[in-house]
């Protein structure tokens, strides 16, 4: 047996969370296949198979913590050349059968299921997954399955549950049991509304007044320490300003098609700003400083972190030498971080380091918010929705798009005089986008 251990990844980074099994008990598995997706305090990290073989025994179960080099599940090696024999599904378990001693799996094995037409398929219950349907008494054959291979995910049972108990065929989604079985209220009620982990704690069997108690993930963790030390260690403060978006949405309405055709890439509005903020950054390079110790570090560089929604919250991955990239790599170089952090595939790396933020709230709706600095960076760009509002422009009352900015700002190194000038050549160079390539 090969042991399969947590492996370092990343510095100082000493525990991690166990985010969800890709392999189940007994599957094959091919040398560099992905096990098990960890959640550290910065990123989601896949572990790869060192060897081909059969995974025996997990372990450690979603949800659960362990330490870096610790065991958290065995693999057998093929002999050499092997190949792995074919699969035999076996047909899906219902309540009722589950009673009878030799029906019960091993509570962290994988079972397979049919399909949702009744046929049998080449599907699969994870753990987490089996341990909701058997709590809720649902038929797995009738929840389609939407995980990898086919395996059905605890994801797909809420999802079930959530579009069913609602309607007259909730009824029905229960398998045929010996006796009856009637679910605790509450624990549907929660399972219809949220997840229901194993570690969750039910505090009260009111139908309207449940609570759960889940566990903290890493990353959440280290988000909620990190803005703790933010707001105990440095002097934060916010200025804001708005900005006319017409001339930066003419630019990009003219120029879009060709862009996207040329590079691509969509050209967004995120570049202009990260142009603009490099900009501002070179003007007043306290902004772009930080503190260590007694001292002060200026950078000659810009390595500005951009806000992105991944799928398991909010990441910052970091944009390197901004000053050196344009407007094409900007925007390639975002998208790809996007379509990283919905797979929860950013990297450790990937987040370190960074001079300077810029969070996009407008995107969720946000008309006005004061961002936090991440330290030990000194500054914070929060952009904000564009709306359509009066203003007064060469002495007529017009209609534009404007846009709320704000800069929250480390007051021991920022003065307030900076700030507000940082802000307003963001002002301007986004209002008058040319001076982007005239460096005036």
């Amino acid at each position: 047996m090969i042991e399969v251990t947590v492996p370092e990844v990343g510095e100082s980074i000493t525990e991690v969370q166990i985010g969800q099994w890709l392999k189940a008990e007994g599957d094959w598995v091919n040398q560099g296949e992905d096990l098990v997706e960890i959640e550290t305090e910065k990123a989601s990290v896949q572990i790869p198979a060192t060897t081909s073989g059969y995974l025996r025994q997990h372990l450690k179960q979603a949800e659960e913590f362990a330490v870096v080099g610790e065991v958290i599940a065995m693999l057998e090696p093929a002999d050499a050349g092997s190949a792995p024999p074919p699969r035999e599904p076996t047909p899906a378990t219902s309540p009722a059968a589950k009673s009878a001693p030799s029906a019960v799996a091993p509570p962290t094995a994988a079972a397979p299921v049919a399909a949702a037409d009744g046929k049998q398929g080449d599907a699969f219950v994870m753990p987490a997954a089996q341990r909701l349907i058997d709590d809720l008494q649902l038929d797995a054959s009738r929840i389609p399955a939407t995980g990898p291979g086919g395996r059905l995910l605890k994801e797909d049972v809420q999802r079930f549950v959530a579009s069913t108990t609602s309607g007259p065929a909730a009824a029905s989604t229960r398998a045929p049991a010996a006796a009856p079985v009637t679910p605790d209220p509450a624990l549907r009620t929660i399972s219809a509304v949220g997840e229901l982990a194993p570690e969750t704690t039910l505090l009260s069997n009111s139908l309207h007044r449940s609570e759960e108690l889940k566990p903290m993930s890493m990353m959440r963790r280290t988000i909620a320490a990190r803005l703790v030390q933010a707001q105990q260690t440095a002097a934060l403060l916010t200025t804001f300003n708005e900005v006319d978006m017409q001339p930066v949405m003419a630019l990009r309405n003219k120029y879009r098609d060709a862009f996207a055709q040329k590079h691509g890439v969509k050209l967004g509005f995120m570049s202009f700003f990260a142009k603009a903020a490099v900009e501002a950054l070179r003007r007043f390079p306290a902004v772009n400083a930080e503190i260590r110790g007694s001292h002060i570090a200026y950078r000659n560089y810009q390595d500005i972190g951009i806000a992105i929604g991944g799928g398991k919250g909010l990441v910052v991955p970091i944009l390197r030498n901004v000053e050196r990239l344009s407007f094409a790599d900007i925007e390639r170089q975002i998208s790809d971080y996007a379509v990283a952090a919905g797979d929860n595939r950013i990297q450790p790396q990937d987040l370190e380091g960074g001079t300077f933020t810029i969070s996009n709230g407008g995107i969720y709706g946000s008309l006005l918010s004061t961002p936090i600095v991440n330290p030990p960076q000194s500054g914070i760009l929060g952009l904000h929705s564009i709306q359509e509002r009066p203003i007064a422009l060469n002495g007529q009352v017009v209609i534009r798009p404007m846009m709320y900015l704000a800069l929250t700002y480390d007051h021991r190194i920022v003065d307030g005089r900076e700030a507000v000038s940082f802000l307003k050549t963001i002002k301007d160079v986004i209002e008058d986008p040319a001076r982007l390539f005239l460096e005036v």
